[in-house]
């Protein structure tokens, strides 16, 4: 059976490769990282159809982990009452296969660990049982947010012998599913690396069918490509506008048009109008002018002609900054804005 991995440029229709894979009469367990692209999915399918059928599954990760992998399997013979996200690092120096190591002292198993018990103690050939019994296809959106023991949990998963569709953008990497100590601490480091891991598990590689964004206007591709060194290719013919603003008259007019959003890259909420932060538009798809605001570490990169030396996870939020417009975008120096603070 097919089982891929499909390399996407933003804007190139991610989603809807999946959407377009789901039918009436289809049996696909849909999952991806968040809440929100959960609810999205959910959406598009009911768009498509007016319902969801029976047969498709959309689940957050943690979800489909807990309710569908572990619960059903090792819920009751670990006795264990719920999931917990615990917000600072487990587990040090307890014993890996020692029920302290995966659950905590209320019965409630540690979300980052889920994966990592199931494949500890050899359950993962009952999850792929119980996987191939209600589905012919797995869909995993936003694949690059995968991390630690989760991605181990993909690579695993890919023993079913039914298709398997991972889609994503490497590049628009800003958060991880989970961490856990040095486990697969590096795998982001660099997008060769990450897709030989890939390939490691039994995954093949397309680079090809979503190279292009259908969002972004070849003017917004170019920049992208030859100043943060990220490959980004372009549907659409039409040009526009990329301006970055000195002028206090400009940069008062667009930071007090309310159509267009002012993206920072943190504490957003410190500014009047509309606003948002880098981090936080990973899948907004409704902003046709942006406006892209650079603290002193990012307006120094781009007057040296230099972002693409920032570090990966800034990197990154900036990638998806930019790529957020439809049409023109503009760059402002965030010390130029202190008017304009609440």
């Amino acid at each position: 059976m097919d089982k891929r991995v499909i390399f996407a440029v933003a804007g190139s229709g991610k989603s809807k490769t999946i959407i377009d894979r789901v039918h009436e009469d289809s049996r696909i367990l849909i999952f991806t990282y968040t809440e929100l692209n959960t609810s999205q999915l959910k959406q598009r399918i009911i768009k498509k159809l007016g319902y969801i059928p029976e047969g498709v599954r959309v689940y957050t990760y943690f979800s489909f982990l807990y309710s569908f992998c572990y619960r059903p399997l090792c819920g009751y013979e670990l006795k264990t009452r719920g999931i917990v996200f615990p917000k600072e690092p487990v587990s040090r120096g307890i014993k890996r296969y020692t029920r302290e190591y995966y659950i905590d002292s209320n019965d409630l198993v540690y979300a980052h660990r889920i994966a990592k018990l199931l494949i500890d103690f050899e359950v993962m050939p009952e999850v792929i049982s119980r996987v191939e019994r209600y589905f012919d296809l797995i869909c995993i959106d936003e694949v690059q947010d995968f991390a630690a023991n989760d991605f181990n949990f993909l690579c695993e998963l890919s023993k079913a012998t039914i298709e398997i569709m991972l889609v994503g953008d490497f590049y628009q990497h800003t958060f991880d599913t989970s961490k856990d100590g040095n486990t697969r601490r590096n795998l982001h480091d660099d997008f060769e690396g990450y897709c030989k891991e890939f390939r490691k598990a039994g995954y093949q590689i397309d680079t090809f069918l979503l190279s292009k964004s259908y969002r972004c206007s070849p003017t917004i591709c170019r920049f992208i490509s030859n100043e943060l060194h990220i490959n980004i290719e372009s549907h659409r013919s039409d040009e526009v506008n990329i301006k970055f603003l000195e002028n206090a008259d400009e940069i008062k007019n667009v930071f007090l048009d309310e159509s267009i959003v002012k993206l920072f890259y943190q504490n957003s909420n410190k500014y009047k109008g509309n606003t948002q932060n880098w981090g936080k538009v990973k899948g907004v798809d409704c902003y046709d002018d942006v406006c892209v605001v650079l603290n002193k570490n990012t307006y120094e990169a781009y007057q040296n002609n230099e972002l693409y030396n920032l570090k990966p996870p800034t990197l990154n939020k900036l990638y998806v900054a930019c790529t957020r417009a439809k049409r023109n975008l503009y760059f402002i120096e965030e010390q130029k804005l202190r008017d304009y603070k609440i």
